[in-house]
């Protein structure tokens, strides 16, 4: 009986731990689909090339901070001032779980990402964008995607 117990929790870890790493032009379609091409000012090669430098496309991506917060799912959203995460006192500013930010449907992820873009004026919360894609030519991020 023991041993069917830890089999089970085993089983649910490793479910929790499944993780989605979209293609190159998978995440195009989503984020065309999603509204992101041009939002801001910033084209669909801006939000692939940022993805693909935060979290390299893989929807449970975390990152752990120096100063006790996490950085969540696909754009790497931080978890003191953007998501819910019953670890620290946050802002909690796009009204999310940080969980919500590491599943495969990416719709709460990209409305933050959303958010995050407009109440900063950009993308400049991104060093992934600062350091590999800012003030570069982006369009080979969506070559060959079937997007417009």
């Amino acid at each position: 009986m023991k041993a069917a117990g830890i089999l089970s929790l085993i089983g649910c870890l490793v479910t929790v731990t499944d993780s989605k790493i979209y293609t190159r032009c998978k995440l195009a379609k989503v984020f065309a689909r999603a509204g992101l091409d041009n939002y801001q000012g910033f084209s669909l090669g801006n939000w692939i090339c940022m993805a693909y430098y935060e979290s390299r496309y893989n929807t449970t991506a975390q990152t752990g901070l120096d100063d006790g917060s996490i950085d969540y799912g696909i754009f790497q959203i931080n978890s003191f001032t953007w998501c819910r995460d019953a670890k620290l006192q946050e802002k909690n500013h796009c009204h999310v779980a940080c969980s919500a930010l590491i599943t495969d449907d990416l719709t709460d992820a990209i409305i933050c990402a959303k958010k995050i873009a407009k109440e900063t004026q950009g993308m400049d919360y991104w060093q992934g964008w600062k350091k590999h894609c800012e003030g570069r030519e982006l369009s080979e991020w969506k070559k060959g995607c079937e997007v417009s």
